[in-house]
């Protein structure tokens, strides 16, 4: 038995939708147990392209049992769509799919509330995608949030959207200058959302539970990364809910004894979307080209991504507040091609040489990364599926990662496609804690 907690190391984006994808085969039930519809997770295989914003990816396996947990927020109208989509596509989606009846809704002010605040801050905008995240997740922490469970009980939900509107409206008003919402209108529309999910809404924790006593592998699926955490991210530049690996927890319903393994993903390279530090940031045509070979463009927002070299300070901090088991490393075909290949080692300010990473978000925003530099590669390591028939540059890359994150690496991606994989251990055959890094894999 192994329960497998797949996380990003980064700032989110770093291809976990693939990852997931692939070790979903060997898991039972598939959870995502925070974020909303603003991640986006790609899935590339011999049926097409799949795009997810809620539904866990582990959905393109038909025995297996996908949910949504407890510390994920849904927006009926978003996740409704996506089952559309999904479905138009051949993906069964039944008894195969759960909604914690503890998830938290977003209601149409949430979004309002969000981009009239975005708005309102002009060269101080964090980035948000407008999507009502935040203060969905701000009225659940405020104890007047409505939730899944709620749909079920049409009463309650009017009672509390209507004491909600009461405030909302006049904030909406007096603040932001901006329209106000009927609550008849929004009742219908949700009563409409009900009669279409009324089916999925469950008591995930339960079940979860349950499958785990009965020895089922459940695969934990994280959105966003560590780096984008409300608690260890580059605050206030983060998103509203536990992205770390302990979001599992709280997320889901499921004790920390009940977890084998954590396995984080990063790129060979890094990105962001949105404002906040990069350290790395690569703003010539170096950084152009990364962002152009690697199709940097978000899969929800289609946002372009900020592009810059690796950074180990960064992803050794993620392997710590993680407790990473292992790495995944995607995109390494990206670097093809580069003739030589700078890995951050440190952070410079004001004289003072940092490894580890700063709490203080200013000194990130001022620090010079203290660089090495690698030899590149020209060989192609496009669908690459054995380590053995890397280049030797690529592997002596991939030793340095590997160290400067002090984390073994698992799995290589080296392309979209879900072949294009080298799996070199598979985390979810074995529960086990984190070994120390170094070159097993050979």
């Amino acid at each position: 038995m192994a329960n497998l907690v797949v996380i990003g190391t980064q700032w989110g984006d770093e291809g976990k939708g693939k990852i997931v994808d692939i070790l979903a085969h060997d898991a039972d039930v598939v959870v995502r147990f925070q974020g909303g519809s603003n991640a986006g997770h790609t899935v590339v295989n011999d049926r097409g392209t799949f795009v997810f914003h809620l539904i866990p990816s582990g959905i393109l396996y038909r025995s297996k049992v996908n949910m949504i947990g407890n510390g994920v927020v849904v927006d009926p109208g978003s996740l409704i769509e996506e089952m559309d989509q999904l479905q138009a596509k051949g993906v069964q989606i039944g008894r195969n799919f759960f909604i914690s009846h503890r998830a938290h809704l977003i209601l149409p002010y949430h979004k309002a509330i969000e981009k009239a605040a975005e708005q309102s801050k002009g060269s101080r905008r964090i980035g948000t995608t407008g999507r009502g995240i935040g203060p969905s997740y701000a009225d659940k922490m405020a104890r007047i949030g409505i939730r899944a469970g709620d749909l079920l009980n049409p009463p309650l939900f009017r009672r509390k959207l209507e004491e909600n509107l009461a405030e909302i409206n006049l904030f909406l008003d007096r603040l932001y200058r901006a329209e106000g919402f009927q609550v008849e209108k929004v009742f219908q529309q949700y009563m409409g959302y009900a009669d279409r999910l009324k089916d999925y809404i469950a008591d995930t924790s339960i079940m979860l539970n349950k499958a785990i006593d009965r020895g089922r592998k459940v695969l934990f699926e994280g959105a966003q990364g560590t780096h984008l955490d409300v608690d260890f991210g580059t605050y206030p530049y983060v998103t509203s809910s536990s992205a770390a690996a302990g979001g599992a927890c709280t997320g889901t319903g499921v004790g920390p004894t009940k977890i084998d393994v954590v396995m984080g993903v990063t790129k060979a390279y890094t990105t962001r979307v949105g404002s906040g530090p990069v350290p790395t940031e690569l703003n010539d045509a170096v950084g152009g080209g990364l962002q152009e070979r690697g199709k940097e463009f978000g899969a929800t927002t289609g946002r372009a991504r900020r592009c810059g070299w690796f950074d180990g300070i960064l992803v050794r901090y993620a392997t710590k507040i993680n407790g990473l088991s292992s790495l995944a490393v995607t995109k390494l075909d990206v670097l093809d091609g580069c003739k030589e290949l700078m890995l951050c080692t440190g952070y410079r300010h004001n004289g003072i040489l940092h490894k580890d990473m700063p709490a203080d978000i200013q000194v990130l925003s001022d620090c010079e990364p203290v660089y090495q530099k690698l030899p590149g590669w020209t060989t192609p390591t496009t669908g690459i599926t054995t380590y053995k028939k890397l280049p030797v540059e690529a592997k002596r890359y991939l030793d340095r990662v590997e160290e400067l994150a002090e984390c073994r690496i698992d799995m290589v991606s080296t392309g979209s496609k879900r072949s294009h994989t080298i799996i070199l251990r598979n985390p979810l055959a074995a529960p086990r804690r984190r070994p120390a890094a170094g070159r097993a894999r050979r």
